[in-house]
This record gives structure tokens, sequence and C-alpha cells, in this order.
């Protein structure tokens, strides 16, 4: 990660600190080490877009710390997980306050971290480079080799019969081959996300290839 700045200290120690207190947290230690883990994934993926790009390299690293703050809290439906970067920003902000941060700096960070989700938030804002890099930068993590493992793992690829294993494979092609067409605000996260992205083709297109010749 970048210099370990105060604000960068404190915004770790807040992260830490509202993942070991929160209930639901503590009944899934896996799921709180696994979000802790990726948040500090996120942030050094937001230092190297922030350094790239000649941003704010400290406040997009508190931005990717705190993007996932609100898997603290305990939520009861699908739709309020798809709430969880506008809850996040939420809970970031009196946080960002308290270090006394200047407000413009706050707004930039909350708004980027409240669209990394859907691209929506429930207070105006600009959807500015800065901003984006958050979701851009959630997703260089997602798309790295270890999301490969768990997204197998999570559907049961090994337990699948020959075929549906292709067609999952197929599935998975086609959706990386969409995700390599899409834009991005920098060019820096563009060359982050294709090169993770491009792994994984090469990988499916590998075990697609293997597949082919179970069969005589």
């Amino acid at each position: 990660m970048c210099e370990i700045t105060v604000w960068i200290e404190k915004t770790a120690a807040f992260l830490q600190a509202s993942f070991d207190n929160g209930p639901w947290m503590k009944e899934h230690p896996l799921e709180k080490s696994y979000r802790l883990e990726h948040s500090f994934r996120v942030a050094n993926a937001a230092r190297l877009i922030a350094e790239g790009e000649g941003m704010d390299v400290e406040g997009l690293v508190i931005a990717g710390l705190l993007h996932d703050v609100s898997y603290s809290e305990e939520w009861g439906s699908g739709e309020e997980w798809g709430n969880h970067g506008r809850r996040s920003a939420q809970i970031a902000r009196p946080f960002l306050e308290s270090l006394g941060m200047e407000a413009s700096r706050i707004q930039e960070i909350c708004y980027g971290i409240a669209i990394h989700v859907d691209g929506k938030a429930d207070f105006p804002g600009e959807a500015t480079a800065f901003a984006r890099s958050v979701s851009e930068a959630d997703d260089v993590d997602r798309f790295d080799v270890y999301r490969i493992y768990e997204g197998m793992q999570f559907n049961r690829f090994s337990e699948k019969s020959l075929e549906e294993k292709e067609i999952w494979l197929a599935e998975k092609l086609r959706w990386v081959e969409a995700r390599l067409a899409e834009g991005t605000a920098t060019e820096t996260a563009r060359r982050m996300l294709a090169e993770r992205l491009n792994y994984q083709k090469d990988f499916y297109s590998r075990l697609q290839e293997q597949l082919g010749k179970s069969r005589l």
C-alpha cells in the first residue's frame, strides 16, 4: 500500500472495529476475514489507479477501505445487499467528518462508495473518474485469481456433470468477453482489469479445451 498516513491508519482501524463489533460478522468469522482482506486488496488496487492517474492517493485508498463497511451489519434481503454501497457511504461520512477532512473530499469519497454497486447514490454528486475508480478498484480484486477459485467452489463445479461443466464454462467465457468490451474511467484501470480478465479467459479456455478431450 502507499505511505500509511494517519488518516489511512485510522480508517483501517475503524474498518477493523466495525467488522469486529458487527453482530453478523461475529457469527460468520470466515466472511469477516474474507471481507477485511478484500477491502485491503481493493485499497491496494485503488492506490495503483490513483498513482497511475495522478489522483488523490490517500483519498482513494480510504474509499477502497470503506467501500464495504456496511457488511458489518446484518441484511435481510437481496435488495439490502444491492443497497450496501449507499449504506457504506452513510456509515463512512460521519467517520470522515470526525477526521476533520474537508467537505468536498468527503463528498467525492462517499459518492464513489455509494455508487460502487449499481452506479446509483441517494444524494447528489458527480460520477468523476475518482468516484468511478472505487468500483473499478473493487472489480480489480473481484476479477483476480482468487475469484476463479471462489466462483468455481460456490457453483460446485467439481460436482457438475461433464455437460454442465461445459455449459458453465461457455457462459463464463461469454461474460468475460462482454466485460472486456466495457469501458473504464481511466486507462490504468483498463489495463489492470484487462490483465485479470484475460487471465480468466485463458484459464477457462484451457479448461474448456481439456474437458473437450474427455470423450472418444
